[in-house]
């Protein structure tokens, strides 16, 4: 028996033999004996948590205890993409066209969501590695959070595609992200709640806890989940139209990538609020309703930069209630209360935006896009 490898359970009349036979496996190949300590496996099981967990330097992903966090990173990975693999040719002509078909407004949308998105995606994956990563203790949870940022690589990456696709002046676009006030309010606005948290941080205080909980809200829920969508929806508006549709294509699969993430730190930050109750008190819950308040306040004011005049067959109006709409979805998500009556989707077609097709381009041999993506998995009405 012990020649095949096979695993047996010690038994002898004694008790504390019988004890320990139920806390010990013994595995024997050949004349090699292994006793693996099943009390003190299922003690670290038990002591994995979101934060202030079991520490170790071995990254012991198994057993899994936050599964939802393995099966989130594997649908994630399946629905990996590269920006090369779109076609830009249409764009090109788009962005040169002088026969009107594309507007100066049409034009702006475009550079507005290059040059903002081209540094705030990099400001999510540095909060993600930096902050929340830095801080959980729970290896598949260390998993699935650096999926979530190689993910804002993949889309930093685009962008630097996008811009030499179309022969954009890189430094105009750092000049919008550095010289337009409503882009410089929402950077501030995040990167000052992550800065406090770049240091060894007492994770056992309770306004310590309170912070990082926050910190995963803010980016979750207020940044990727209500303001990143006022330019999501202008630029796929455009993509409705069969105008700038490599860009289209890019923000489709963004926005997918988008709703993943959003999802992740709403599932981590429910976590951490369970595994410490001493988190989620009134005045804390009020706290963070105010966070998304002025989230949507941020991104209110950014729409009119980005929509100066009513475009792409939309009117501001439009676009600012959606961020409402948006705003007060995530907030019930996480367990808190709206900040608006209910309020009906303005843009229930950005639901049918996301169905993605496969076709492939016979000529140039390249898959524009991909299989995988047929399935938006993570993409829900809920998410829109």
């Amino acid at each position: 028996m012990g020649k095949n490898g096979r695993t047996s359970r010690e038994s002898t009349p004694d008790r504390e033999s019988k004890k320990l036979s139920m806390a010990t496996t013994t595995i024997t190949i050949g004349d090699r004996q292994f006793i693996l300590d099943q009390d003190k496996a299922e003690a670290a099981f038990a002591a994995k948590k979101v934060i202030n967990g079991r520490q170790t330097m071995f990254f012991n992903i198994l057993p899994l205890k936050y599964q939802w966090a393995y099966d989130l990173y594997k649908k994630m990975k399946a629905n990996h993409w590269e920006p090369e693999d779109i076609q830009m040719q249409k764009d090109c002509e788009h962005w040169r066209d002088t026969t009107g078909h594309i507007s100066e407004v049409e034009r702006w949308i475009i550079k507005m969501g290059i040059g903002y998105f081209s540094a705030a995606e990099g400001i999510v994956g540095d909060n993600i590695l930096h902050v929340i990563r830095e801080a959980v203790t729970a290896p598949e949870l260390k998993l699935v959070l650096g999926r979530h940022a190689h993910e804002e690589n993949i889309h930093a990456d685009s962008l630097v595609y996008m811009i030499s696709s179309l022969g954009i002046n890189p430094h105009e676009c750092e000049a919008m992200f550095e010289d337009v006030a409503t882009i410089k309010d929402k950077t501030d606005f995040v990167v000052s709640n992550s800065r406090a948290l770049r240091r060894d941080t007492d994770l056992t205080v309770t306004a310590n806890k309170q912070a990082l909980a926050k910190n995963i809200f803010l980016f979750g829920q207020c940044m990727e989940g209500t303001q990143f969508y006022g330019l999501f929806g202008m630029v796929l508006a455009l993509y409705r139209q069969n105008k700038f549709p490599g860009i289209g294509q890019m923000f489709s699969y963004t926005l997918r990538d988008e709703s993943n993430h959003i999802e992740l730190l709403r599932q981590l930050f429910q976590d951490l609020v369970d595994e410490n109750p001493d988190v989620w008190t009134e005045e804390y819950r009020e706290d963070l309703r105010s966070t998304m308040r002025e989230a949507v306040r941020l991104e209110k004011k950014f729409i009119h930069d980005c929509l100066p005049i009513s475009a792409v067959g939309l009117t501001v109006e439009e676009f600012t209630n959606y961020i409402d709409y948006i705003g007060d979805r995530r907030l019930e998500g996480v367990g808190l209360e709206p900040l608006n009556p209910p309020i009906t989707n303005p843009l229930p077609w950005l639901s049918e935006m996301m169905e993605i097709k496969k076709e492939t381009n016979f000529f140039e041999g390249r898959v524009t896009e991909y299989r995988r993506a047929v399935d938006l998995s993570g993409v829900s009405d809920d998410d829109l």
